[in-house]
């Protein structure tokens, strides 16, 4: 039997971080892993599945911004870290795409966009995070992965170009990391939903990738950002 679970880093319900803790008998799987400062939260989520961080097999990755990696270091070095190729590339740190600061900067009048940035930097968020575990994995082939759950890989390019959503097909559910979302502070919109086009590496390519979305079978949509939600998957814009 497979658990699926959803869980937020120190600042709960605000959409800052979210992460997926999957079980199945003893072993725990992770998609994404948050801030540098949810580490605590993260070890704790673990531990309220009723699993120890030895018991963590692989932690799958949606893609490499530091509110998705960042509590990587808190896992023992043995815990094989999985991405697509490119976005393995990113979390190795040979590449970097995110948003710049003169982007926010140029934003930072809004109130949220303004409150949004203090936050990131109060989670850690302009620590270098770099991870030399990653590993890149065929994301084309709709394979499921021997892990728990059994997996499968959804390309969803645009937010960076590597970024792959992960749909566990048996439990009805997709972790969209950030190609889908349903809350972020620097907005007032709920709801399955785009970020603003400032995070996405390729705006275009962010918006061609929901149609992956909508095509999963899948209900329940477990979000980097915001709350988990019976999915009409129609909806999402």
């Amino acid at each position: 039997m497979t658990t699926v679970l959803r869980h937020h880093g120190s600042r709960r319900g605000t959409g800052y971080a979210a992460w997926t803790v999957v079980v199945e008998g003893t072993d725990v799987l992770l998609v994404d892993a948050g801030f540098p400062d949810d580490a605590e939260a993260l070890v704790a989520s673990v531990t309220a599945a009723g699993r120890t961080l030895d018991d963590v097999v692989a932690v799958l990755v949606t893609h490499a911004h530091v509110d998705h990696v960042g509590g990587l270091a808190a896992l023992p070095a043995h815990v094989p870290v999985l991405a697509s190729q490119g976005e393995a590339a990113h979390l190795r740190r040979e590449f970097l795409e995110q948003v710049s600061p003169a982007a926010i900067a140029a934003r930072a009048w809004r109130p949220r966009v303004a409150r949004w940035a203090v936050g990131v930097l109060g989670a850690g968020g302009l620590r270098p995070v770099r991870d030399t575990r990653a590993v890149g994995v065929d994301v084309d082939t709709g394979e499921r992965l021997d892990l728990p759950g059994r997996p499968v890989a959804v390309p969803t390019p645009g937010h960076t170009s590597g970024h792959v959503a992960w749909h566990f097909p048996d439990d009805g559910v997709v972790a969209s990391g950030d190609a889908l979302v349903t809350a972020h502070p620097t907005s007032a919109r709920t709801g399955p939903q785009l970020l603003d086009r400032m995070f996405h590496h390729d705006p275009a390519a962010a918006e061609a990738s929901l149609a992956a979305l909508r095509g999963l079978d899948a209900d329940r949509l477990f979000p980097g950002h915001g709350p988990a939600v019976r999915w009409a998957r129609g909806r999402s814009r």
